[in-house]
């Protein structure tokens, strides 16, 4: 209601000389009857399938792709074997598409992260951009996190120090295998996430010289699966801290926050899928944040990793996702465990 200026329609003929209309691709791909648009910007263009891009592309004269080719693919819940390797293939990135057909389109790469702090955007580069590398827009001296609560000489308040010291920091708990919503596991996220809230938090950076202060609604945290979301959710409620963002890392992404607590999608499991090597999950859930990341995991992923080498059919024609997902694991798992505190809960 505050904004006067902006018109809403479920009609795309109502808004039709405006000079800005914003919709998600679903809703363009039924827009009929209508003058093209001279230019479109689609927004997260990787996440977007190609598929969706052949249902508006005649809607626009002109288009810009802007997205981060090292998150997610898109997500199909049927099968499209058939076409893996082929240039249309629908269940493809429109990035990917585009480019098989237009290999000669102008490329330009964004060489800065304003959200990643100069504490984790070597690493995420490093680990998941080998090829396009970026650095930090701000210094280590531009950010800052206090606690205002000293520590009580638990795992997650040593952890909690830890990651706003250093930015990053890696609750271990023992090896063991658990189910997936493993409530030990779980447990420490919610009492990690409580810790933060109680202690009193206090974010200074570029944006503000005053602190600003760490509130729920600055916290994430992020899983693989939605029962762990779920899981995480109902621990918190049972803690009274009901206003933090728990989700999983598709839902997660393109999303910022202050801190993010993560539990690591091979925390006590007893093998190692494509699903969870996925190098995007990995990267959205580690780069959520502008301040600090804490994983919470379970002691022997770096042995699981190397039980489970890969074992994914080789599809002809298709591009090798690199870095693939034991290597950047490894990497980011070599980084975190400069952050480890060990806890026996």
């Amino acid at each position: 209601d505050a904004m006067d200026h902006v018109r809403k329609s479920a009609k795309a003929a109502d808004l039709a000389g405006l000079p800005v209309v914003i919709s998600t691709a679903a809703k363009w791909a039924h827009v009929k009857g209508v003058e093209p648009w001279g230019h479109a910007i689609v927004d997260e263009a990787y996440q977007m399938r190609s598929d969706s891009l052949l249902a508006v592309a005649g809607l626009f004269e002109r288009a810009l792709f802007v997205g981060d080719p090292g998150q997610l693919d898109p997500f199909s819940i049927v099968g499209a074997e058939q076409w893996a390797g082929l240039s249309y293939d629908p269940s493809g990135s429109a990035v990917t598409t585009l480019l098989a057909h237009n290999p000669d389109l102008p490329q330009h790469r964004l060489p800065v992260s304003w959200r990643l702090p100069a504490s984790a955007a070597p690493l995420v580069s490093d680990a998941f951009y080998p090829y396009t590398p970026f650095r930090s827009g701000t210094a280590h001296t531009d950010r800052g996190l206090t606690l205002s609560v000293p520590s009580d000489g638990s795992g997650p308040d040593r952890v909690i120090d830890e990651a706003a010291a250093s930015g990053w920091g890696l609750l271990e708990l023992p090896a063991r295998h658990t189910p997936r919503t493993d409530p030990e596991a779980i447990g420490a996220v919610a009492l990690t996430v409580r810790r933060l809230l109680d202690r009193g938090g206090a974010t200074t950076s570029e944006r503000s010289p005053d602190p600003t202060p760490l509130t729920a609604d600055r916290i994430a945290v992020g899983t693989a699966h939605r029962d762990q979301a779920a899981a995480v959710r109902a621990a918190l409620a049972d803690l009274g801290a009901t206003d933090v963002t728990v989700d999983t890392a598709n839902r997660l992404q393109g999303r910022e926050y202050d801190v993010t607590v993560i539990l690591h999608p091979l925390s006590g499991r007893p093998d190692a899928t494509a699903f969870h090597l996925e190098t995007g999950r990995l990267c959205v859930l580690t780069s959520r944040h502008r301040h600090a990341c804490i994983v919470i995991c379970r002691e022997g992923v770096t042995a699981l990793l190397d039980d489970y080498p890969s074992t994914e059919p080789v599809q002809l024609g298709t591009l090798v996702k690199f870095p693939d997902g034991w290597e950047a694991n490894h990497a980011v798992l070599a980084h975190l465990s400069e952050h480890r505190v060990r806890w026996h809960p």
